[in-house]
């Protein structure tokens, strides 16, 4: 038997599951990840879905690589029709869930409808079922993680769950696992918490074995050969992303005051250096994963309590409640951390969201119901996250909205303070020093977003270096500046956003598989598809899945009327930055629009409406998904 897909079902409505199998030919072509869960969206969502209605579908789905004892390869992907944007959402997480979820014998979960009451889901060596869950809601996710492992009778259960927010359907709600990992863009806690589903537990002792087991366990061994050639990947270990927030803001790309400055004084104080020196405890980790770059932190004072169960802040966590808010006390951005996953939100767009309202109530377009909300307010800022959770009062139902639904509400003066593409917030990395990436945020179907595609500086790499030969395979072989913006440069881009894709439907950490970051590289994933699952792939194929599952995700919008128009960045962008390196940079709209254009183009794209052809589909294998949009 070839490797096929089990795939279950939960109609929530009626209160029935059951699993249909994906071929093999099948699973080929849509491996997993997003690119799987985009093709059973479009196989079960009907055209005008409510992204808050029963018809909405959502479904979680992991890939042939996930739960092999390889680091980098738990990660699991959320998929539906988003509240935050009204396009396709989709998002990943890692920790210990996603290889939990294939050991216990399923690819994709598909659900339908609507729960009439809360339950959740009990899924465990094949056999699932729905239960109640009226006792869980309303509780916050460490509770519910503790309550359900002595329910269930096993402390290796593992449970990804929604918290108050995703209850109280703010638009920017997160699915959170282990009570720190999120699946945190484009509100999937909120489709949740619509279909009254609060949790998936999960447990399997049945774990995937590689098709090829010499061979992979060989690749699995020059780890750390690998990781001599790139001795990086031990600070990445030792300070985790925060560790960019000094760098960032050198180069003047730190988003400070709501992205009207590159640079934020108190940087070295919310540091990944500071807080390794202070409030760390501990790192955590992923499933079979070496590298350790998870923070967990602890604080126990008179002025501040953080329990170390929600784990610590990540980079955008600290750049969007630290510096986007000119917050630079570091024991609040970590109790921010804390609320973030105990509440189950996404930490960018409530940062971004807060930034906003304080520049707003700044300017005086915004009652901030006396809490203060100002640029440096860290108890405004921790009342808001509150507030914003629990809908609480005009204020916080506003900015549960999300910015942009916030300030179209409020007039087009506050509206011009947003920055968001598609209606989600940029997160903490500034096209106007990484140039590629304002393209890339702007055409990304599912809203701006940073890792969806290489980072510029990527591109300054010297020949001979490891990070050089990595992107050598992608076909990348100019140095070009951070704020080139040249065909070879939108070139690299979509190259990158193709290869990253892939990345998100075969499951893998870009932190440890990407093209130029870490340990394993485009080469070595070939290797690991092929070892994993039998199939004599290649990085061409990897590729055409990469640029498959972007055309799944664009003609998922395109069927709800979404194309170039939506292609648009925030104004804010094109203002003169203020201070540091950057002060006076902006973005030129007119080189935005040519490689726009360029860049349709190369993806084979209609440039005028920003639409996939139905020549490029069927070049993909996805005559169908033409047929089902319309092109």
């Amino acid at each position: 038997m070839g490797l096929e897909a089990t795939i279950l079902y939960v109609d929530l409505t009626h209160a029935r599951v059951w699993k249909e199998t994906l071929d093999e030919a099948t699973f080929r072509k849509y491996p997993g990840g997003s690119a799987l869960a985009a093709y059973l969206l479009l196989k079960h969502i009907p055209r005008g879905a409510d992204p808050l209605g029963p018809e909405n579908v959502l479904v979680w789905a992991v890939g042939p690589l996930t739960g092999l004892p390889i680091s980098g390869q738990s990660r699991l992907s959320v998929s539906a029709r988003s509240p935050l944007t009204g396009a396709i959402g989709d998002s990943q997480s890692g920790g210990f869930f996603p290889a939990e979820m294939r050991a216990a014998g399923v690819e994709a979960i598909v659900f339908l409808g609507r729960a009439p009451e809360p339950v959740y889901l009990w899924l465990h060596d094949g056999e699932a079922e729905l239960r109640p869950a009226g006792h869980l809601w309303g509780k916050v996710t460490g509770e519910v993680e503790a309550i359900l492992k002595k329910e269930l009778g096993d402390p290796k259960v593992q449970i990804a769950q929604i918290g108050p927010a995703g209850e109280n359907l703010v638009r920017y709600a997160a699915i959170i696992n282990m009570a720190n990992r999120a699946n945190g863009r484009t509100g999937m806690g909120a489709v949740m918490g619509s279909k009254n589903l609060k949790a998936v537990a999960v447990r399997g002792t049945n774990p995937p074995r590689p098709a090829m087991p010499r061979e992979f366990a060989a690749l699995a061994r020059r780890f750390k050969e690998l990781q001599e050639r790139n001795p990086g990947i031990v600070e990445f270990g030792r300070l985790g992303t925060a560790g960019v927030v000094t760098s960032q803001n050198y180069q003047g790309g730190l988003p400070t005051r709501n992205y009207t400055s590159g640079v934020f004084e108190g940087a070295e104080a919310i540091s990944g250096e500071t807080l390794y020196t202070t409030y760390l405890k501990e790192r955590d980790t992923c499933y079979a994963c070496t590298v350790k770059c998870k923070r967990v932190v602890e604080i126990h004072s008179p002025e501040i309590e953080v329990d170390e169960t929600y784990g610590g802040p990540e980079y955008e966590t600290l750049a969007t409640f630290g510096s986007y808010c000119g917050v630079s006390d570091l024991a609040a951005l970590c109790k921010a951390n804390e609320l973030v996953n105990k509440y189950g939100l996404d930490s960018i767009s409530c940062g971004a969201t807060i930034a906003w309202a304080m520049e707003a109530a700044e300017k005086g377009l915004l009652d901030d119901e006396g809490i203060g909300l100002r640029f440096g307010n860290a108890q405004a800022m921790l009342k808001a996250i509150e507030m914003l959770a629990h809908r609480e009062g005009r204020l916080g139902n506003l900015l549960a909205e999300g910015s942009l639904r916030a300030a179209r509400s409020l007039g087009p003066e506050a509206e011009k303070l947003t920055v968001t593409v598609k209606g989600q917030e940029l997160p903490a990395h500034m096209p106007q020093v990484k140039r590629s990436l304002g393209l890339i945020y702007a055409v990304n179907p599912f809203g701006a977003d940073h890792q969806s595609s290489e980072h510029d500086t990527a591109y300054r790499s010297k020949p001979g270096t490891i990070f050089r030969q990595r992107l050598e395979a992608l076909g990348i072989t100019e140095r070009m500046d951070g704020k080139d913006l040249s065909p070879a440069k939108v070139r690299a881009g979509y190259w990158t956003q193709v290869y990253y894709s892939a990345l998100d439907t075969f499951g893998v950490c870009q932190f440890v598989w990407g093209s130029s970051w870490q340990l394993y590289g485009p080469n070595e994933l070939v290797e690991l598809v092929r070892y994993a699952t039998g199939w004599d792939t290649s990085l061409w194929e990897i590729m055409k899945v990469g640029e498959r599952r972007l055309n799944l995700l664009r003609a998922f919008n395109a069927r709800e009327g979404i194309g170039r128009e939506a292609d648009r960045l925030p104004d804010r962008l094109f203002e003169p930055l203020k201070g540091g390196p950057s002060d006076g940079v902006a973005l030129d709209r007119a080189e935005i629009e040519r490689a726009l254009d360029l860049y349709y183009g190369m993806a084979g794209w209609d440039p005028s409406t920003g639409l996939p052809t139905r020549a490029r589909l069927e070049e993909l294998d996805l005559g169908w998904v033409a047929d089902l949009a319309g092109l």
